[in-house]
């Protein structure tokens, strides 16, 4: 009885869905980071827009909330672009500032709701795709 040493190489087809979803979760990134940006800049720019809640636990100086949004979106925006030349580094950072950004936005769903909900299942599918795919040799 013999065996093969050849080592266990994945189909054309396998290898070209991992692809394709590693690069639409770049794409989600790229969308939800600018839509964390424009969100910061709302919350910088006019506070008002956003709902007062006076008996949540968390509460922030929605100012200061802002600045965080933009800086997490600035930063969603660049890792997404290291997504979309394929980059190790950007799948680990990717996977990091989508659990940030899910945070984030939890902390923020008494301000914008249905946002914040829409935002962390964007970011979760983004983690989603990026842990599921076997990294490149």
């Amino acid at each position: 009885m013999t065996t093969s040493m050849t080592p266990h190489r994945r189909s054309d087809t396998a290898e070209a869905a991992a692809g394709g979803l590693v690069m639409f979760a770049a794409a989600l990134l790229f969308i939800a980071g600018i839509l964390d940006l424009l969100r910061g800049i709302m919350a910088i720019a006019d506070d008002d827009i956003y709902v007062s809640t006076p008996n949540y636990i968390f509460k922030f100086d929605l100012t200061s909330w802002g600045w965080i949004q933009l800086v997490l979106g600035v930063i969603a925006v660049i890792v997404s672009v290291g997504l979309f030349q394929r980059s190790t580094w950007a799948r680990v950072v990717g996977v990091g500032i989508a659990g940030l950004l899910i945070i984030a936005n939890f902390l923020s769903i008494p301000y914008y709701p249905f946002w914040s909900l829409t935002l962390i299942a964007f970011y979760a599918f983004v983690i989603w795709a990026l842990c599921v795919v076997p990294r490149e040799p």
